[in-house]
């Protein structure tokens, strides 16, 4: 399933949707993350195509969301340069994922302050080895995974990846900048499955983010992802979460609880 044709049913006005082989974009029973907030972020978008660009987002995972459920967009908020949307999937009649997105425009900085290149730097994404995806109809089959790090199995809790969308080999996908932000972000797994004691499922539970540039592009696909666990005790990790171009520039940071089970 292209990516177009995931977000091709999601029209201007919030209602019914139903999605064609949405399988192809499935974490077991529901969405990706980056695709159901990808999802949620379109039907904003799409029923207020005048805003500015986006700043932040929360973005919280209630329960599964499959192939049909309804949108929901309310305005909570328009400032003169902030507007304040949330955005929510409806399916079975409960919310499945609920989005606050914050849009905002270009004002003249009072404060300028770059953020570092990424550190420590894995060489470029050419240059990494490949990592397979899983057999199993998987959402991840949908990216081209390298190795970013050196570590592997149990250690320190952060896990490192190059990722590039299978249709930005060949610049198909035809995504704006921050949708293919919002898609991607979310795709590592937490870094706290590098402290687990016993092998066991995963779930993230929310996701907050920042975009620090709503405009980036990066070179042949490729962007630099990590996650890493700040805390993790008592079945739950806090998670960070960060994304670079090609060239080692951040683009957007965020932070993430995680469920650990098992």
């Amino acid at each position: 399933m292209t990516i177009a044709s995931l977000l091709d049913p999601i029209g201007a006005t919030p209602g019914p949707v139903v999605l064609a082989n949405a399988e192809a974009w499935l974490q077991g029973r529901t969405l990706y993350g980056g695709a159901s907030a990808l999802v949620a972020y379109t039907a904003a978008r799409r029923a207020h195509p005048g805003l500015p660009p986006l700043r932040a987002a929360q973005v919280a995972f209630c329960g599964p969301v499959g192939e049909r459920f309804e949108t929901r967009v309310t305005v909570l908020r328009a400032g003169r340069n902030v507007t304040q949307l949330r955005s929510e999937l409806v399916a079975g009649g409960e919310v499945g994922v609920s989005a606050t997105f914050v849009f905002g425009a270009a004002r003249a900085p009072n404060a300028l302050h770059q953020a570092p290149a990424a550190d420590p730097w894995p060489g470029a994404p050419e240059d990494c080895d490949p990592l397979p995806n899983p057999e199993a109809l998987h959402f991840i089959a949908n990216f081209e995974l390298r190795r970013a790090q050196a570590e592997t199995g149990h250690g320190i809790p952060t896990v490192r990846r190059w990722l590039r969308l299978r249709e930005d080999r060949d610049g198909s996908s035809n995504l704006d900048p921050v949708s293919r932000l919002i898609l991607i972000g979310d795709t590592l797994p937490p870094g706290s499955m590098r402290a687990m004691q016993r092998p066991g499922p995963l779930s993230s539970v929310n996701w907050s983010l920042n975009i620090l540039d709503p405009e980036a592009l990066t070179r042949n696909g490729w962007w630099l992802a990590e996650t890493a666990s700040d805390h993790a005790d008592l079945g739950y990790s806090s998670e960070r979460l960060r994304l670079w171009d090609a060239d080692g520039r951040l683009v957007m940071v965020g932070i993430q609880a995680a469920a650990i089970f098992g």
